[in-house]
């Protein structure tokens, strides 16, 4: 017989174990995001780094400020273009490999845009960074809803997006200083190393996602037979233009509109930045509650606030309070859209994931367009917000279409992965 003692050890040596292990798998799971995160954090500040320093890069290439923003464009469209492209052509590729695969890339192009010798060299380097751009957030918002917790996929998808938003608060505002200071090819040089840290952190934090299955190029490409997801794209496509036609320009809306010294740009982005983070998590929120009522209530959010700062963009106090909510709008609608992208994708997820992005990159480039466009007709700094305004309300018309199209479905044409309806409260 086994003494008492002895018994009552073993006894509590079980749950002391499984703690222990429970407690291993969730540092290897923060571990993970956090990594995945970082990744975020470097492509956000690639990619917002150039507005804020389009002054200094149009001035060193010669060009006029809207003809710089078509650098901005030039990478957008690499992520339309990439996001397809990668996501369907990698479909077997196992998700941890594509990850540092992805990573070792962008940091590649990253280093291209800091030689880059004219501004035809720098247009291309700029495409070829944004190419890994949709791929990256794709896999990893699977990834991150593959590792979470229960009730927690859209919060978990929204932690890996907020490497994006911080670095509007730490990555772009720090990068834009030093690239005043020193001069803009120092900001992506220091990306360039984010992007290399990143693929390290990946390489000891990642698991090896055996669970996570592959598919194949031919089901990847059957997303694009879905109308909801082709419906909500279309909802990123136009409703996220708006903020990207006031962000692009920002720098000079600041400083020529509202009056802040050049030195205050950077306090600007960052009050950007932290628009976004809020923005992130409490989309991440919404998307977890009533994910669709929620893209409803972020996209009209989005219309009014930039109806706003047409005049709003008059005065410093209000200016950089309406920045804050522009952001923190329009990024609310971020977890949302690529949760419901993974829910009405069924098999081809990783496509439908990484199309998200090129959908906001190709708002982006729309956005970048329109902006420049208004205010090379003359009718200035706060045009490019009527604008967006605009394109919000266009968006939520798109939703209200895809919403329509979903009630009249039968549910089994609208399953989710596993087979459970779509909720679309």
């Amino acid at each position: 017989m086994t003494p008492p003692s002895v018994a009552v050890l073993a006894a509590d040596a079980l749950p002391v174990t499984d703690v222990e292990a429970a407690r291993s798998r969730r540092r290897r799971r923060t571990g993970a995001m956090l990594a995945l995160a970082l990744g975020g954090f470097g492509i956000g500040t690639t990619e917002f780094v150039s507005m804020g320093l389009l002054p200094e890069m149009a001035g060193s290439m010669a060009v006029s400020e809207p003809t710089a923003g078509h650098v901005i464009s030039a990478y957008a469209l690499g992520v339309v273009v990439g996001a397809p492209v990668i996501a369907a052509l990698a479909a077997r590729v196992p998700r941890r490999l594509l990850l540092l695969a992805l990573m070792v890339a962008f940091t590649a192009g990253n280093l291209g845009t800091v030689f880059a010798p004219s501004f035809n060299e720098l247009m291309a380097s700029r495409f070829v960074a944004g190419l890994p751009h949709g791929a990256y957030f794709g896999v990893a918002a699977l990834v991150a809803a593959h590792l979470a917790e229960p009730g927690k996929r859209a919060r978990s998808v929204a932690l890996v997006m907020m490497g994006l938003s911080v670095a509007n608060v730490l990555g772009v505002p720090a990068a834009t200083w030093m690239g005043q200071a020193v001069g803009w090819r120092s900001a992506f040089a220091v990306v360039a190393v984010i992007g290399a840290l990143t693929v390290a952190a990946l390489a000891v934090w990642l698991p090896r996602l055996d669970a996570l299955p592959t598919t194949d190029t031919r089901t990847e490409l059957g997303a694009f037979r879905r109308p909801q997801v082709l419906l909500t794209l279309l909802v990123g496509m136009v409703g996220f233009g708006g903020m990207f036609a006031v962000y692009t320009y920002i720098a000079t809306t600041l400083t020529d509109v509202t009056g802040l010294s050049k030195a205050a740009v950077p306090l600007g982005l960052a009050i950007y930045g932290l628009g976004m983070v809020v923005g992130n998590y409490v989309g991440g929120w919404l998307a977890d509650r009533m994910l669709v009522r929620g893209l409803f209530v972020a996209m009209t959010a989005v219309a009014v606030v930039l109806a706003g700062f047409v005049v709003a963009a008059h005065h410093p106090v209000s200016a950089l309070i309406t920045v804050f909510l522009i952001a923190a709008a329009g990024s609310s609608i971020v977890p949302g859209l690529q949760t419901r992208l993974m829910d009405v994708a069924a098999d081809a997820q990783t496509l439908a994931a990484s199309l998200n992005h090129a959908a906001f990159n190709f708002a982006n480039a729309l956005g970048a367009a329109l902006g420049g466009a208004v205010i090379s007709a003359g009718l200035g700094y706060t045009a490019p917000a009527a604008v967006g305004a605009g394109l919000a309300v266009a968006g939520l018309v798109v939703l209200s279409v895809s919403v329509a199209l979903d009630k009249r479905a039968r549910p089994s044409e609208i399953a989710s992965p596993a087979g459970v309806s779509i909720d679309a409260r």
